[in-house]
């Protein structure tokens, strides 16, 4: 009985190649055009997993979680000394769709930091900034700005806790200032004190008190006088 050879189907060299580029698991450096690299993980041709990117043009290093190509997880990213050329870190914390989200730690320089919560990449939620004059803020944030309840302690030790909206002193708040021996309470619009009341607080303790105390207030009913002025500031603010 004859035998019947049918001809070898060869495959074209391009579906080889194409088959050793795809890129899953963990493999060696991977260098772009524009000469950025990555070491790590891999998962259908996006970086996924463990692994560390580096950008050519600035240096910069980022080591940590990948996902579906994008900063996803714990990781932490860092920039050569412009002086010493050494790594120092800029941001460490948690990462989401490549951006900073999560509890995370900030790095504007070596006097001056931020440790607390992210959302898409601003300052948002619970935090404390650390200033490079020697002032501290701690409090909630909305976009990289003081909003809602916090304090802000000057360097002189006085010291602000109240309201706060778009990074300004806003709404019910109290300042002491313990340098003078003395506290304010009352209504903040934008960083303005418009009402409230300035009574004497730790005046013996106070480094520079005030010459005289403050006088007793004589109006018959200053609570309603307050209150009457906060009603008309709440209502010009609606």
């Amino acid at each position: 009985m004859p035998i019947v050879k049918y001809p070898r189907t060869i495959e074209p060299l391009w579906i080889e190649w194409d088959r050793k580029a795809q890129k899953c698991g963990l493999r060696h450096t991977i260098y772009a055009v524009n000469r950025d690299h990555y070491t790590g993980e891999w998962l259908d041709n996006l970086k996924h997993g463990k692994g560390t990117q580096t950008w050519k043009s600035t240096g910069a290093i980022y080591n940590g979680d990948w996902k579906f190509g994008k900063r996803d997880g714990y990781g932490t990213y860092s920039i050569p000394d412009p002086a010493t050329k050494e790594y120092k870190k800029v941001y460490s914390g948690w990462w989401k769709n490549d951006k900073k989200c999560g509890y995370g730690i900030k790095f504007y320089s070596d006097m001056e930091y931020y440790e607390g919560e992210w959302s898409g990449g601003k300052r948002s939620g619970w935090g404390r900034m650390y200033y490079k004059d020697g002032s501290i803020y701690e409090g909630q944030w909305l976009e990289d700005q003081h909003s809602g309840q916090g304090m802000l302690r000057l360097t002189s030790e006085n010291r602000y806790e109240g309201t706060w909206k778009d990074g300004k002193k806003h709404g019910l708040g109290k300042f002491f200032y313990l340098t003078k021996g003395q506290l304010f309470e009352g209504f903040w619009v934008a960083d303005i004190p418009k009402c409230g009341t300035m009574i004497d607080f730790g005046r013996e303790e106070a480094p520079t008190p005030t010459q005289y105390p403050i006088p007793k207030i004589e109006l018959a009913n200053p609570d309603d006088v307050l209150e009457e002025a906060q009603a008309m500031l709440d209502d010009s603010q609606e």
